[in-house]
């Protein structure tokens, strides 16, 4: 189950990296505005914005990978509450598709850990 665990752990940090490439380098390319359902007009003004987000991203992924590497029960529990809280909040303040592609993801990964412990 150990292995089940930190396959999903990582597969929740992998996630989080691609949203941070979306979000920081391609936030006003067509495939990424037709993801999120944005303007080009919307994209560009917002693109400082996005970016920060994917810096947070960022480090939801340094802090998974750290707790992989280390084998820390802390770091990835941590992380992946992290993940979930904020997958909830946009789910309620931005679109609740972001629960089934954060949270859940997240909270699969965490009960997978604790299981395995």
């Amino acid at each position: 189950m150990k292995i089940a665990a930190g396959i999903l752990v990582g597969l929740v940090a992998a996630l989080h990296l691609y949203f941070l490439v979306l979000e920081m380098f391609l936030w006003t390319a067509p495939r990424t505005r037709a993801a999120f359902g944005t303007t080009e007009e919307f994209a560009n003004a917002s693109k400082a914005l996005a970016a920060n987000q994917g810096l947070y991203n960022g480090f939801l992924v340094a802090g998974l990978v750290y707790g992989l590497i280390a084998s820390s029960l802390a770091f990835q529990v941590f992380f992946l509450i992290c993940v979930i809280v904020a997958g909830l909040y946009g789910a309620v303040t931005a679109n609740r598709r972001i629960l089934l592609v954060q949270a859940l993801p997240g909270a699969l990964a965490l009960a997978a850990v604790l299981i395995a412990r």
